[in-house]
């Protein structure tokens, strides 16, 4: 398989101007031989054989579960608590 990227302090360099990170030195040596691990290990991945393998979406089977959709009238006096109401309406001071 082609290595399509060269890890090294540059890139990381570059990937944290680009997420406006400030990194020290150390950080970037650190996270260069993390990167290269991380992508190592992606790597060995697709050495594997999945040839009759056949796709799997989920691991659960998903299913909907539905309600029956019921109109009920809606009691809701949402003014009941107030006495500065006129009609259906909260009742402000007047404003000069």
């Amino acid at each position: 398989m082609l290595d399509y990227w060269k890890i090294d302090g540059e890139l990381i360099k570059r990937v944290a101007d680009n997420a406006r990170l400030k990194l020290t030195e150390e950080e970037i040596e650190k996270f260069t031989i993390q990167l290269k691990d991380v992508l190592q290990a992606f790597k060995s991945l697709d050495e594997v054989d999945t040839n009759d393998v056949k796709p799997s979406f989920h691991p659960q089977k998903i299913s909907d579960v539905y309600r029956e959709d019921k109109s009920e009238k809606f009691s809701w006096e949402p003014l009941a608590n107030t006495k500065h109401k006129e009609g259906k309406y909260f009742k402000g001071p007047r404003i000069v």
